[in-house]
């Protein structure tokens, strides 16, 4: 329990700070499609007996660079891009558990998160990985906020564009492989863009939104592993329920004001 709680909190940090210039951009199903390609990362991790997050995050990253370099070429639509992805992704996972006779509780527990699965290393990775990208976040805030924003701009004050957006689709693919454990593959989206847009109702800059979207991450993270280990739920589940009913909170308070 005090490893879900200290990976989850990591989790809750940086999902919505990556899901914040994803949202920004108009990149919020790039979660879900590096979500599916972890999940057939973890596939390959578990068939061939090595740290399933260590695959997740090696096949995220490179399906990161395949996106942004399909994207760059413009002879594929970013829409396409992601559901080649996502669809092909999925395939592979499909057919990699069919070679390992099927579903196992250990797989099952990565679809829709599981506490009571977090080990010490998967804990020290997760711990690593999430400070990295935190530091990164913190050193290109500025460049990829423009980036953001106004990519031509950007582009024309000689900022490296395409690197940087390239820094932006890795660090995703890196929260997303760190974050499979406790929220789970179908639900890892939903942390990265719920807290986003309900810190968005509140109409604030940026940086106060960006905040908020991390300070009601947390909140979810910690009530829904509470609720997940009282009451014998998943806790990707119980997460991003938690989630919602901030975002409907954020709504009512939004209309009102």
């Amino acid at each position: 329990m005090l490893r879900a709680f200290e990976a989850g909190i990591a989790i809750g940090i940086i999902a919505p700070l990556i899901g914040m210039f994803l949202v920004v951009r108009r990149y919020s199903l790039m979660a879900d499609t590096l979500a599916h390609v972890s999940f057939a990362g973890v596939a390959v991790g578990l068939f061939l007996q090595i740290n399933p997050i260590i695959s997740a995050i090696i096949l995220s990253v490179l399906a990161a660079f395949g996106i942004e370099s399909l994207q760059n070429g413009r002879k594929i639509f970013g829409e396409s891009v992601l559901a080649l992805f996502l669809s092909g992704s999925l395939a592979v996972a499909v057919v990699i558990i069919s070679l390992a006779k099927g579903f196992n509780a250990n797989l099952f527990s990565y679809l829709f998160g599981s506490i009571s699965t977090v080990s010490t290393s998967d804990l020290w990775v997760t711990l690593v990985l999430a400070i990295t990208v935190f530091l990164a976040i913190v050193l290109l805030f500025k460049e990829l906020f423009f980036t953001s924003f106004d990519a031509e701009l950007a582009q024309a004050n000689g900022l490296p564009v395409k690197v940087l957006n390239i820094a932006i689709v890795v660090l995703a693919a890196v929260s997303v492989a760190l974050s499979i454990r406790i929220v789970g593959v179908l639900l890892i989206g939903a942390l990265m863009v719920i807290p986003v847009i309900s810190a968005m109702q509140l109409g604030k800059g940026f940086r106060t939104t960006m905040i908020f979207a991390v300070a009601f991450s947390l909140c979810s993270v910690i009530i829904g592993l509470f609720a997940s280990y009282y009451f014998n739920l998943a806790s990707g589940g119980a997460i991003v329920l938690v989630a919602l009913c901030i975002f409907l909170i954020s709504l009512v308070f939004s209309k009102r004001s």
